[in-house]
């Protein structure tokens, strides 16, 4: 038997148990229906057939998860940081003991490959193992001394929240979100994408298994039109964590602008990644081509936008192009593969319409734009190189969220900048040169949240991550989680008897 073949048959055993029993919602610790019955299909980019039949949540499903994270928040709240780190660290060797079939099921569920979601489970582990050794510490704030006064400041949950995560890469940025969620003392109310539902129904049967107490963390799936809405327009809930479209995180900021409620939002990108021609010209463009088609180029800090300096333009892309086309297109959970079936046959069409929209702005495709007949007949894209591009483009303005690339060239680095900054976007940046100097002064004016300078996107979980402009509003990481998740408190204290004003007497 080959390996791939080992591997479906894995992937087969793990997902009996969602295909004969659907994925139920998780409220209060229980399994339950939509209140109305309904459910909808979830299916396999790989083949297009049906994985499970979900639960489809709405407004008053929702209801009955915010007042049951309601019910349970008091005492959640209360529970002391050394307990909460315990837990999550429970949670954490759980997650690495069914690495595997987490990996397997997202691999089916959202069409990515085994190169890359084996290590999702893991990634998600260390994101519990960071925030639970935080959470002792989460309440600790600072003393403030003035003249006849000291002033203490501390911090507290700020009461359930809701966690809406995308269909990219699930499982991982459930974690990344909920894990510091808990770690503050918060309970949560879980809507996943509706594309891919799966493994937030692991995720949050291995919570409660580690003890997690019921109500603490509720799972209900859905749509953004019902369930979505209703959640960030319930009273009970008091904060948005949203990864996703900028377009939906500015619905969710009017549909909770009623209960004013705190949002947090991961939002789109159209990522730069600029090259000089003083820089390691290899390394750039391996890491070039790992930023835009890994993950199959659906991920928020992909470097969709090939920036090069033009005295290097021609020879840079046709290698990048080169390197492309070797890139191996198959089945997601193939040990070779590196690029699966994009998540659904409505993505896959949006991807390539814009491979046509580039055709038709003159763009030329230096590799792929082309749909590829992959096994199981699924939503199967090459990845594709447009060269000869120019920044007023839409394959240069607008997310594509695919493996496509657009490569433009400049002449100097004042013209590089106005490039990477024109754009309604700011999450990332890419650059690659020797100059140091240059390096400080084009980091410094380069509108984006995060910035890597010789190096491709490798995290440092205490750091903050966030964009700018239409890309997001504040960060993840570190202490920026617990200002999201917590509320500050201030109390002062009066070390001298100083003078009151009298009134009235």
């Amino acid at each position: 038997m080959s390996k791939l073949a080992e591997n479906i048959a894995k992937a087969e055993r793990y997902l009996a148990r969602f295909t004969q029993h659907g994925v139920p919602n998780r409220i209060g610790g229980e399994d339950i229906p939509a209140a109305d019955g309904a459910v909808f299909e979830t299916i396999s980019p790989v083949d297009l057939k049906p994985l499970a039949k979900v639960s489809h949540g709405k407004a008053a499903d929702i209801d009955r998860a915010a007042k049951a994270a309601h019910a349970a928040f008091a005492q959640w709240a209360e529970t002391s940081g050394e307990a909460r780190k315990a837990l999550l660290h429970r949670v954490a060797d759980a997650i690495v003991a069914r690495a595997e079939e987490i990996a397997f099921v997202e691999c089916m569920d959202t069409g990515q490959s085994l190169k890359f979601m084996a290590k999702a489970a893991l990634r998600g582990a260390e994101n519990f193992r960071f925030f639970a050794d935080r959470a002792p510490e989460a309440r600790d704030g600072k003393s403030l001394r003035t003249d006849g006064q000291v002033n203490m400041t501390t911090r507290v949950p700020i009461g359930p929240v809701g966690i809406i995560t995308p269909w990219n890469t699930p499982f991982m940025l459930s974690t990344w979100k909920i894990a510091p969620a808990l770690a503050a003392g918060c309970t949560i109310v879980h809507k996943p994408a509706e594309f891919s539902p799966l493994t937030a129904r692991l995720l949050v049967e291995i919570a409660e298994e580690a003890g997690l107490p019921k109500g603490v963390w509720n799972l209900v799936n859905g749509f953004g039109e019902d369930a979505g809405k209703a959640l960030t327009e319930h009273p009970l809930v008091k904060a948005i964590g949203f990864v996703g479209e900028s377009r939906t995180g500015s619905m969710i900021m009017k549909q909770g602008a009623d209960t004013l409620k705190r949002v947090h939002f991961e939002l789109g990108g159209k990522n730069p990644v600029i090259v000089f021609a003083d820089a390691d010209l290899d390394r750039a463009a391996d890491a070039a081509l790992f930023m835009i088609y890994s993950l199959n180029g659906e991920r928020c800090t992909s470097s969709s936008r090939l920036l090069v300096e033009a005295s290097i333009y021609d020879k840079f892309t046709a290698t990048v192009a080169e390197k492309a086309g070797r890139i191996k297109v198959g089945h997601p959970l193939d040990p070779e593969t590196v690029i699966g079936p994009l998540i659904h046959p409505v993505h896959e069409k949006k991807v390539l319409d814009y491979v046509e929209i580039g055709r038709s702005e003159g763009a030329t495709i230096a590799t792929g734009g082309r749909k590829v007949d992959g096994p199981g007949g699924g939503c199967y894209v090459a990845p594709t190189l447009f060269t000869g591009a120019n920044n007023q483009m839409r394959i240069a303005q607008e997310e594509i969220f695919g493996p496509v690339l657009t490569a433009i060239p400049f002449k100097d680095e004042a013209e590089a900048l106005a490039l990477a900054n024109d754009v309604q976007y700011g999450l990332t940046g890419y650059l690659w040169t020797a100059d140091v100097t240059r390096a400080f002064r084009f980091t410094d004016r380069l509108q984006a949240g995060m910035i890597w300078v010789n190096s491709e996107n490798v995290r440092h979980l205490p750091t903050p991550f966030g964009g700018v402009k239409s890309s997001g509003i504040g960060r993840d990481g570190g202490d920026w989680s617990f200002d999201f998740y917590m509320e500050t408190k201030n109390v002062a204290f009066a070390t001298t008897a100083h003078k009151i004003q009298k009134l009235g007497g």
